[in-house]
């Protein structure tokens, strides 16, 4: 196949491949004297701080406009906030609600007011570091925003907006071109803690990830060099009966890149594929879309003959008032080892039925439907080690009909040491999930800017194993750096699938 057949996404996915025999060459010593910072400062502007408001929960405050600040105010926190921190010789390590490749954190998170009793037009940054908001512009700028989504009808019934960015450097500086991956995957687990820290508090975040790049990185005075928008999320406040609002599409098809020089060096192919996936400034107005009563599509491998196990299980409690999810968020840590311990089979169901099955969690006051760019395009493996009840191989899982569906038998530790680049993680770990995609079958529906989809969805469906993880006392990491093709040849997965993300699952070694 020439190589100008490919897309420019498909062009950068081979190019970000780990591969035992190149992988050396690709290191780069990290001068960590010139490591990013994972905070933005405002030196002018004005702070409207949240930090008092955690000392009580909202449902104790009568007075509903003071209840506005508490709800906010644990929203914010539990979405992204600071929870520990850890000292270092030379600048703190915070941790926070979420997880982040190698601690780097390169999302930031603002919030757009068309002017409220409470938040006046313009233009805010969460300041994680001093829980606050920094109102840094004052005019209206929401006929702009809605403009800039062409008009997605999310926007004419809120008052509030958030909007995800990411600083590139702070991932690049380490991890170089393949950090586009790894900010994509970190804002899908970011956009997973805002939709759970909106049920806690009663807002409910739309989802928009088809918007006009350009014109939404002005809208917030960034550099679009060094810093973008890859998400924005009208938020209804639910506790407003006008803002209960019907879901609609979030995603819109960028164009297709094939006419692009295929000698792009090193270092500037981050860029180069961002560019080409963003969709340009127009004054056309999207038809949104409702989505269908039952969008799932079956499930994409019926492998004959195979092992067949179903998953489904009973909901994971969360506690009145959802306190467990709250007291999840506030201790999320990712394992740092394992002791090569089993999981049960019924630990495994419980925590696939909290992240492929939120409809069962309605009763608990979770949200039953979601919003991801198109999650139906994003499959499961599961590479099983030491589950008791569960024979050792690989699996497919199929969420509609929740089932394993058995396409190898075999223990992996072994070659899972080695396929997530000799982490010991992946080798003591009672079972492995890999998330794919057929990545040329989504270029074809979305364009270029179905790789930031694919990655936006898996790291949110990450994100839901490691909060279910967490509660349970099970130990959860993510790993974003693997042999890529040496995966699907290994574990028997189908070739198409390109490998986006892993999680792995297993008990926590003592201190780890």
């Amino acid at each position: 196949m020439p190589e100008q057949s490919l897309s420019l996404a498909q062009h950068y996915h081979e190019r970000t491949k780990y591969d035992p025999d190149t992988i050396q060459a690709k290191n780069h010593p990290l001068d960590w004297s010139r490591q990013p910072v994972p905070f933005k400062e405002y030196k002018i502007g004005m702070p409207f701080g949240l930090r008092s408001y955690l000392e009580t929960r909202p449902e104790e405050v009568a007075d509903p406009d003071e209840q506005f600040w508490h709800r906010l105010a644990r929203f914010f926190f539990f979405s992204y906030g600071i929870t520990g921190v850890l000292p270092t010789e030379s600048t703190p390590h915070y941790f926070r609600t979420v997880p982040s490749a190698g601690g780097l954190y390169p999302a930031e998170l603002y919030l757009i007011s068309r002017g409220t009793q409470h938040l006046p037009a313009g233009l805010y940054n969460y300041q994680t570091r001093q829980h606050a908001l920094m109102h840094y512009w004052e005019n209206d700028v929401w006929d702009a925003l809605r403009d800039a989504c062409f008009w997605h009808p999310a926007l004419d019934g809120t008052q509030l907006a958030l909007v995800v960015t990411t600083v590139f450097e702070r991932s690049a500086w380490r991890y170089q071109d393949r950090a586009y991956r790894r900010v994509l995957l970190d804002s899908g687990h970011l956009l997973g803690n805002l939709e759970l820290a909106g049920s806690l508090q009663d807002f409910r975040p739309h989802l928009i990830t088809g918007f006009a790049d350009r014109a939404v990185n002005d809208l917030l005075y960034l550099d679009d060099q060094t810093e973008s928008a890859i998400a924005v999320l009208p938020i209804a406040d639910l506790k407003q009966l006008n803002q209960h609002l019907p879901l609609f599409q979030t995603a819109i098809a960028s164009e297709t890149k094939r006419n692009y020089s295929s000698r792009i060096p090193d270092g500037q192919l981050l860029d180069q594929l961002h560019q080409a996936t963003q969709i340009p400034v127009s004054d056309r107005k999207i038809p949104w879309q409702r989505p269908e009563v039952t969008p799932d599509r079956p499930d994409k491998y019926n492998f004959p003959f195979c092992l067949k196990v179903e998953t489904r299980s009973q909901p994971i409690l969360w506690n009145q008032d959802l306190t467990g999810l709250e007291e999840t968020l506030i201790k999320r840590r990712s394992t740092r080892s394992y002791n090569g311990g089993e999981l049960t089979l019924n630990e495994l169901k419980a925590l696939l039925d909290f992240t492929y099955h939120p409809e069962h969690y309605i009763e608990q006051h979770l949200d039953h439907n979601p919003d991801y760019c198109d999650v139906n395009l994003v499959e499961t493996f599961i590479a099983v080690s030491g589950i008791q009840g569960l024979e050792d191989g690989c699996y497919y899982y199929a969420p509609h009909l929740q089932e394993l569906r058995q396409i190898r038998f075999k223990n992996f530790r072994h070659e899972l040491h080695f396929l997530c680049l000799g982490q010991e993680l992946g080798r003591d770990a009672a079972a492995v999930v890999f998330h794919t995609a057929d990545l040329v079958g989504a270029i074809e529906q979305w364009g270029d800017r179905a790789y930031r989809y694919l990655h936006l969805d898996a790291g949110h469906l990450g994100q839901r194993l490691n909060l279910a993880a967490i509660r349970m006392g099970i130990g959860v990491s993510g790993i974003a750096g693997f042999f890529d093709d040496r995966v699907n040849e290994t574990l028997g997965i189908p070739i198409d699938e390109a490998v986006l993300y892993i999680t792995t699952l297993g008990r926590p070694r003592r201190g780890g």
